[in-house]
C-alpha cells in the first residue's frame, strides 16, 4: 500500500503532466498561422481545401496563374474550369450545332438563308461562362472561410510557405498541413525554331481573340484530337500532325477508329512526322517545316495558327521543393507519393496532375483532395481507388472508357484468358440523317476465367453519358453474365453495350443488325 508521501508525489507528476499536455497541444493549435495550405487552385486543391474548412480546419489556398507562352492568363479554378473541359465541351458541342444543321433538312426543317459562324462570339460566350465559373470559386471559399491568396507558393521548409503575388510582394505563412496541387502546363518542343515564338497550346486556343483559320495540330494527344475535331466541325481547314500512335495510353484499337472518323469528316492527317522549324512570313502566316520519318524527306506549308498538343509537365519549378525535402521522379519531374498521396515528407502531400504515375483527370483529383482531407482531419481510412476510372475523349465520335484496354488486359491476363466481345452498332439518329456510322463502336473486354469484365469502351454519340452507370456496375465487380442479363433501354445506343454476344475469337460479324 503506498504512503501519503507517494500519493502526494504521484498527484503533483499527474498535475505536471495534464500541464505539459495541455501546453503542448495548445502550442500546436496556436504555432502554425494554418493547419492546412493547399497551393494549387485548380479542381483537386479547391476540393480539398473546401473538404478541410467543412471539418473546421483554418485553411488557405494559393493560386496564381503565371502567363502562357502567349500571354494568356485566366482566373481562380484551375486549367478544367478555364482552358480544359470545360471550353473544350462547350466548342465540342459548338461543333456538333453544326453538324446537325447540315442534316436537319432530312428531318423536316427549312433553313433559309447562309448559314455562318463566328468565332468570336462563340470566344466571348464560352469566356463569361469560365469567368463566371472563377467568380463562383471565389465566393465559395469565402463561404467557407478559406482564405486565398492570388499568389505563387514557395517552401522555406516543409512548415514555412512563402506566398508571391504578381507585384512581388512576399507573405510568409506557416501550417501544418500541405497539399501540393499546382496541375501542370502544356509542353513546347525545345528543339524546333519558331515553336514558343509562333504557336499557341490549349492554355491560348480557346481565348483567341480572333478565328484561327487554317490550323495545324501537332500531336495525337486526346487533346491534340479533341482541339482538332471542333476546329474541323466549325468549320476550319485543320491538319493533325502525327508522331506514331494517336492516343498513346488508351486503347488502340478505339484511336485509330477516332481518327479514321475524324478523316471521313475532313480532318488531314500528317502521318509518322515531326516539324523542324516555323517561321512567320511577311503576311503573317506561319511557315512550317517538318520531317517525314519514315521516308526523311522534308516538306512545308502554310498555315494560320500552330497548335502545340504534345504533352504536358508538372508545375514544380517555383515550389523549391528541396527546401522541404520533398522528393521528384527524376524523369517525369512529378511529385512521388504513397498510396495514402504523402510524399517523402509526412505533413506534405500531393493530388492530381502533378504527381507521379497517376491519371491527370480532373474527377480523379477532386476524389482524391476530398478523401485526403477526410483522412487528414476526419479520421477516416478511406483510400482512392484509382483503378477502374471512367474517362471521355470528346472527339466528334464521343469515347468513353473505364478499366483496361485490350492491350492491357492481355499483358495482364495473357491473350488466352482475356475475350473480347464487341459490336458495330448504328444509332437510331443516324439513320434519317443518313450519317455514316462505320466506326460506331463497342468492345467488352474480359477475363475467361471468372468472367469478369475488365475494361468497357465505347466510340459513338454521347459516350459519356452513356458509360457513367456502367462505371458504377464496373467498381461493384460487374461480370459478364450480369452485363448480358441487363435489360436494354429502347431504342438507345447504350443499350448496345448489354446485347454485346460476338466474341473477337469467333470470327463471327459483329455488326448489329435490326433491333
Amino acid at each position: 500500500m503506498l504512503s501519503m508521501k507517494h500519493l502526494r508525489r504521484l498527484d503533483i507528476i499527474r498535475r505536471h503532466l495534464q500541464q505539459y499536455n495541455t501546453k503542448t497541444i495548445s502550442s500546436n493549435a496556436g504555432q502554425y498561422d494554418y493547419d492546412l495550405v493547399v497551393i494549387g487552385g485548380g479542381s483537386g486543391g479547391l476540393s480539398c481545401a473546401k473538404e478541410g474548412a467543412g471539418l473546421g480546419k483554418r485553411v488557405a489556398v494559393l493560386d496564381y496563374v503565371s502567363p502562357s507562352v502567349q500571354g494568356t492568363t485566366w482566373g481562380l479554378g484551375g486549367t478544367c474550369v478555364n482552358v480544359g473541359c470545360i471550353p473544350k465541351k462547350l466548342m465540342h458541342h459548338a461543333a456538333q450545332l453544326g453538324e446537325a444543321i447540315q442534316i436537319s433538312d432530312k428531318y423536316g426543317w427549312s433553313i433559309s438563308g447562309e448559314i455562318s459562324h463566328s468565332w468570336e462570339t462563340l470566344v466571348q460566350n464560352v469566356q463569361n461562362h469560365v469567368r463566371s465559373l472563377n467568380w463562383g470559386h471565389r465566393v465559395q471559399l469565402q463561404e467557407k472561410s478559406v482564405k486565398y491568396f492570388n499568389a505563387k507558393g514557395s517552401f522555406q521548409d516543409k512548415h514555412t510557405i512563402k506566398a508571391t503575388a504578381k507585384d512581388g510582394q512576399e507573405t510568409i505563412i506557416t501550417t501544418e498541413n500541405v497539399v501540393i496541387a499546382v496541375g501542370g502546363r502544356p509542353r513546347y518542343p525545345d528543339n524546333v525554331p519558331g515553336a514558343r515564338e509562333h504557336g499557341v497550346s490549349s492554355d491560348d486556343i480557346f481565348s483567341l481573340s480572333k478565328s484561327p483559320g487554317k490550323t495545324l495540330v501537332v500531336g495525337a494527344s486526346y487533346v491534340a484530337l479533341e482541339c482538332a475535331g471542333f476546329l474541323t466541325g466549325l468549320g476550319f481547314d485543320t491538319s493533325v500532325m502525327v508522331r506514331s500512335v494517336y492516343l498513346r495510353g488508351f486503347d488502340q484499337q478505339m484511336g485509330d477508329l477516332i481518327a479514321a472518323n475524324m478523316r471521313d469528316h475532313g480532318t488531314k492527317f500528317i502521318e509518322r512526322s515531326v516539324p523542324k522549324a516555323i517561321e512567320k512570313q511577311q503576311d503573317g502566316k506561319l511557315n512550317v517545316e517538318w520531317r517525314n520519318l519514315e521516308s526523311d524527306e522534308t516538306h512545308e506549308d502554310s498555315f494560320d495558327t500552330v497548335l502545340f498538343a504534345i504533352g504536358r509537365d508538372p508545375e514544380t519549378s517555383f515550389l523549391q521543393l528541396d527546401k522541404a525535402g520533398v522528393e521528384m521522379d527524376p524523369k517525369s519531374k512529378k511529385i512521388i507519393v504513397d498510396e495514402k498521396e504523402r510524399t517523402s515528407v509526412a505533413n506534405i502531400y500531393g493530388i492530381g496532375d502533378v504527381i507521379h504515375n497517376r491519371p491527370e483527370l480532373t474527377p480523379v483529383a477532386i476524389m482524391a483532395g476530398k478523401l485526403l482531407a477526410r483522412r487528414i482531419f476526419g479520421g477516416s481510412n478511406q483510400m482512392m481507388d484509382y483503378t477502374k476510372i471512367p474517362t471521355t475523349v470528346f472527339t466528334p465520335l464521343e469515347y468513353s472508357s473505364v478499366g483496361l484496354s485490350e492491350e492491357d488486359a492481355m499483358s495482364k491476363c495473357g491473350e488466352d484468358n482475356t475475350e473480347v466481345y464487341h459490336a458495330f452498332y448504328k444509332p437510331l439518329e443516324y439513320t434519317v440523317g443518313e450519317k455514316d456510322a462505320s466506326q460506331c463502336y463497342i468492345k467488352a473486354v474480359c477475363d475467361r476465367n471468372n468472367n469478369s469484365v475488365l475494361g468497357l469502351h465505347f466510340l459513338g454519340p454521347h459516350a459519356g453519358e452513356v458509360m457513367q452507370g456502367f462505371a458504377a456496375a464496373m467498381s461493384c465487380g460487374l461480370t459478364y453474365d450480369q452485363l448480358s442479363s441487363t435489360i436494354g433501354i429502347h431504342p438507345t445506343s447504350a443499350e448496345e453495350i448489354v446485347k454485346l454476344n460476338i466474341t473477337k475469337r469467333s470470327g463471327e460479324d459483329p455488326n448489329v443488325t435490326g433491333c
